[in-house]
């Protein structure tokens, strides 16, 4: 967790079965997300690169910078630019999203 006046993240093992499609493609599916909360963000759930079909992504020039979980690489979809993101060298406080996937738009799966 790591936390500043009115910041909080938390990071925690889910088990959510989260699944991404886009044009009826299955992008990436888990059973083991790692679900990241933070202050003033919608929850957004993190899978391990194994369960991506990384294939499917093209790497983007786009990087940004977060004060709580440092500097993310996007991937992209034709037309769908910058559609998933990573933390290649997060932040010690939430080093467990290190090189996990993190897409705008999942859907979770009631099995």
């Amino acid at each position: 967790m790591t936390t500043s006046p009115g910041h909080r993240i938390t990071v925690e093992p889910g088990t959510e079965h989260v699944r991404v499609v886009r044009d009826g493609q299955v992008l990436a599916e888990s059973r083991r997300p790692l679900v990241l909360r933070e202050t003033g963000c919608p929850v957004r759930y993190y899978l391990p690169p194994e369960d991506v079909r990384t294939e499917l992504l093209t790497a983007s020039d786009t990087r940004t910078h977060c004060p709580f979980k440092g500097d993310a690489s996007y991937w992209s979809l034709p037309g769908a630019a910058d559609l998933v993101w990573a933390y290649p060298d997060p932040k010690p406080e939430v080093a467990a999203i290190k090189d996990h996937f993190c897409f705008y738009e999942t859907d979770t799966v009631t099995d």
